[in-house]
């Protein structure tokens, strides 16, 4: 298998999610805290991109925090758990 289809695991539900609630990109990133996450970041989780599972929370913690007080669980925006980095 080749290092780009290894990266890769498809388009997640976040994605749809999304989409659905008319969330952009700059929405997350401005839900948090400067440097928390940036707009690569929330792109490379809607397309499936492998990341951390750190980031994975990350992620999850800005659509909660834009979402308020509506909550979503991991389950719900990734279908993978990406590895820890320790």
């Amino acid at each position: 298998m080749s290092e780009e289809m290894n990266m890769n695991v498809g388009v997640q539900p976040l994605d749809a999610l999304m989409a659905e609630k008319e969330i952009k990109n700059h929405d997350l990133v401005a839900a948090v805290p400067p440097g928390f996450i940036n707009h690569k970041q929330v792109q490379k989780a809607r397309k499936g991109r492998r990341m951390t599972a750190h980031m994975q929370d990350k992620i999850l913690e800005a659509l909660n925090a834009f979402c308020a007080p509506e909550a979503f669980r991991f389950e719900e925006i990734f279908t993978y758990r990406g590895k820890r980095d320790f």
